[in-house]
Parts: structure tokens; C-alpha cells; sequence
């Protein structure tokens, strides 16, 4: 197994294409999610129950899901479209303002009358998540509004370079769906990209790249992943099983390993200088990874961006983004403190 280390030549390289990332358009298929965070402290328990009580101090909304992966693609100078289900309701409502607020088109976004907006509500204090409220269906969604997303695809797949797949398992991605989506895209050299969800493997096969963290892929696998030898099995069992172009583990402190045909596998030591919360960074490599592919990198140096990517949100609380900025500077930071 190869191990992927930065020097001078290959980061100059590397910050050359981020400079191509405006380039990148992508289409985002998935579970749409309003992550809603409460922000307080705690000074007593709660008299009525061994609970502690918050005192709130403020409340912040931020894009999950599949809108989170649309805001990474968008803050890394991409140029995302989204296609997902909200509910005809206020929240399904502010997703919106905030996508057309940040000059993004919405037409992709279907409405549904039968299921609310996925919320995931984070009671937050002495940044200790307390607790966590979710308002949601996982219902699969209706035949008619899959079709109506794959109508969207199909209008704006003229000048799209990649489609990631944000499957949340809140009813979205289905067989027919992934079925489509192969259709629309067979011939063409658009690469589909899975993040995907325990449970829906099936309809991943034939991909060109899915990103599982090391449960995920300990779960597909039904093994657990505790060393070189059990990932080096899990990573192959998936490349063949699913009949993916390549699978890239993600693996939290340990980085993340890349596996292609002929045997081709690439381990990518974390960039990570502390993880504080790993919410979202999922979300940062499947962007970060597409935005490079899409801007003509190769997969490895495709996957070592999102490396990059992912060690720098796993040092922020919540969900949050990374700058092709950040990237640059993070890069050249590396190569100049003798990465090599």
C-alpha cells in the first residue's frame, strides 16, 4: 500500500488546479436537512427530572445534508445545482431563502405536501451537544417527485462534470432513483459519486466512486475495520462487489485509503491538527473530491484535497465549509513546515 506524502512539487500542483475549481459544475442529488443549533449554558439541574437545564442564547440555521454538500461545493468556487424534497412548511421555506440568498438556483428543489422538512435540532452548551431533536420522514418519496427530479437532471446534465449522490436515508435516493441517474449519464464521462447510507448499498452498484467512513464500509462488509489488513479486505470486498470504478475509506485520525482497479490502493494520512467535531466533514470530502475530479485532477490528487479539506472543518463545531483559500494556505503551510 502507497502512502501519499506533500512536497513542494506536488503541493504547487496541487494549489495549480484548486485555481480551476470555478470551472467545476455539479449536480447534488440527496436528503435535504435544516440542521438548527441552540446555544446556551448550563448553571443548575433541572428540578423536575436529573436533566440539566439551558439557558439559551442564541439559536443559528445552517444547510445539512445534501444542501451542506451543495454549500461546500459553492464555497470551494464551484457551481452547484441541488435536486432534493422539502416540506411545505417554514423550514422547507428558510432552505430556500438561504440557497437563492447565496445566488444558487432552487428550481431543482420539489416540494412535498405529504412530509415534513428534515430538521435536526442540536441543544448546544459549553460546546457539549446536550441533545439532539429530529423532525422527520424517511418515507421514500413518491414516484412522482422522483421523476421530477430526474426531469431536473436531465435538463441541466448538458454542462454538468459530476453528480454527488448525498444519501441521508431520509427517502430521496432509491433504486429508481440511482437507476435514473446511471441512465442519464451512460455514455458520457460525468462521474457519479455516492456518499453513501447503511442499508441502500444495493442500489449503489456501478458507481464511479463512493466514500464510506470505516463503519460504513465495516457494515457493507459485515466486519469491523481495527487494522491495515481487515481495511485492505473491506476496500477490495467493495471495489468488486459493487463493481465501483474506486472506493475511498475515510477513516477519522487515520486519514482515509483509496482503492482502484488492478489493485491500486493509496492510503492518505490525516492532515487533521485537532478534530474538535466531525459533523459534516463527509459531506467536505465528497465536495472536495468532485470539485477536483471535475476540475481535471486524477483521483488521487482529487482525494488528497479532500484530505485537506476534511482536516481543516474537523477542527470547527458544527457543520461548516472550506475555501479554495483555505485549502491553498493549508497546502503551503504543509510543504513549508518540511512534509517530504
Amino acid at each position: 500500500m502507497s502512502i501519499q506524502v506533500i512536497s513542494r512539487e506536488n503541493g504547487e500542483r496541487l494549489t495549480a488546479y484548486i485555481d480551476r475549481f470555478s470551472r467545476a459544475n455539479i449536480l447534488v442529488v440527496g436528503d435535504i436537512i435544516m440542521d438548527k443549533y441552540v446555544w446556551g449554558q448550563v448553571s443548575r439541574i433541572s428540578p423536575e427530572a436529573p436533566v440539566p437545564v439551558v439557558e439559551v442564547r442564541k439559536e443559528t440555521m445552517r444547510l445539512g445534508g445534501a444542501a451542506n454538500v451543495l454549500n461546500n461545493v459553492a464555497s470551494l468556487g464551484g457551481h452547484p445545482f441541488l435536486c432534493g424534497v422539502v416540506g411545505t412548511d417554514r423550514a422547507g421555506r428558510e432552505v430556500l431563502e438561504e440557497i437563492r440568498g447565496m445566488g444558487l438556483p432552487v428550481e431543482g428543489i420539489q416540494f412535498a405536501d405529504d412530509r415534513p422538512t428534515s430538521v435536526k435540532s442540536r441543544v448546544v452548551a459549553h460546546n457539549q451537544q446536550v441533545v439532539r431533536v429530529d423532525r422527520e420522514s424517511r418515507k421514500q418519496i413518491s414516484a412522482d417527485c422522483t421523476a421530477r427530479i430526474l426531469g431536473y437532471a436531465g435538463s441541466v446534465l448538458g454542462g454538468i462534470h459530476a453528480i454527488i449522490v448525498a444519501d441521508y436515508g431520509k427517502g430521496v435516493i432509491s433504486e429508481d432513483m440511482m437507476k435514473g441517474l446511471k441512465a442519464l449519464i451512460a455514455g458520457s464521462d460525468i462521474v457519479l459519486a455516492v456518499d453513501p447510507k447503511i442499508g441502500n448499498f444495493d442500489h449503489y452498484r456501478g458507481v464511479g466512486v463512493i466514500t464510506p467512513n470505516h463503519h460504513e464500509a465495516g457494515a457493507f462488509c459485515r466486519m469491523e475495520i481495527e487494522d491495515e489488513d481487515s481495511l485492505l479486505k473491506a476496500g477490495t470486498r467493495m471495489l468488486q462487489e459493487l463493481a465501483a470504478r474506486s472506493v475511498l475509506i475515510t477513516q477519522g485520525k487515520d486519514g482515509m485509503t483509496l482503492f482502484e482497479g488492478m489493485g491500486k490502493v493509496t492510503h492518505i494520512p490525516t492532515e487533521a491538527r485537532q478534530v474538535f467535531d466531525v459533523s459534516g466533514a463527509g459531506d467536505t470530502v465528497i465536495s472536495a473530491l468532485c470539485v477536483g475530479l471535475a476540475s481535471g485532477m486524477d483521483l488521487r490528487s482529487a482525494a488528497r484535497i479532500a484530505n485537506f479539506a476534511a482536516g481543516i472543518v474537523v477542527g470547527e463545531f458544527g457543520t461548516s465549509t472550506v475555501t479554495a483559500a483555505d485549502l491553498k494556505r493549508t497546502i503551503e503551510e504543509r510543504w513549508e513546515g518540511g512534509r517530504n
